[in-house]
């Protein structure tokens, strides 16, 4: 039985017995008819649901879709998932990255971190200006800062490393 999260909210188990969709042990029958590669049309206790695959993420179970043109997030744990979080095994498959490159040539405009500091996946860390714009540079990773490589005020090449993550 897998478990699903609607926009870190809602819980449901969901499951597949003999191809019949239970959610929260109950069965539900929907007419599911695609309409391309990432939209379908849904029936379900005769109401109509237009929805759209907006974003997949494979590695961390995680699907952006639009229902009706109201955005959810639904995050799938398996039941392997849950076992691996018991057993401590759950980051063993995280990507180890080492360092952050520029994924542009640009002006270096502000650091918004430092060595030392302790960063999340998706936290902010450095504004870069290319072609009159300003970017600001994500960590990919969640990493401690071992060494940053630039300064302000800095040109940097396409590739150049920003900083090194220990």
């Amino acid at each position: 039985m897998n478990k699903v999260a609607v926009n870190d909210h809602y819980q449901f188990d969901i499951d597949f017995v003999n191809e019949v969709l239970k959610v929260n042990s109950q069965n539900v029958d929907l007419d599911i008819f695609g309409l391309n590669e990432r939209s379908s049309h849904m029936l379900n206790d005769n109401k109509s649901y237009n929805v759209e695959v907006v974003d997949f993420d494979k590695v961390e179970k995680l699907v952006k879709i639009k229902v009706n043109g109201n955005d959810y997030q639904v995050k799938v744990t398996t039941p392997l998932d849950l076992l691996l979080k018991q057993l401590g095994l759950d980051n063993l498959n995280a990507n180890k990255i080492a360092q952050l490159k520029a994924p542009m040539p640009g002006l270096v405009l502000n650091i918004l971190v430092k060595e030392g500091d302790e960063v999340k996946k998706g936290d902010n860390l450095v504004v870069l200006e290319a072609m009159k714009m300003e970017n600001i540079i994500k960590s990919p990773t969640d990493a401690m800062i071992k060494k940053v490589e630039v300064s302000k005020g800095d040109k940097i090449e396409k590739n150049a490393v920003i900083m090194r993550f220990g």
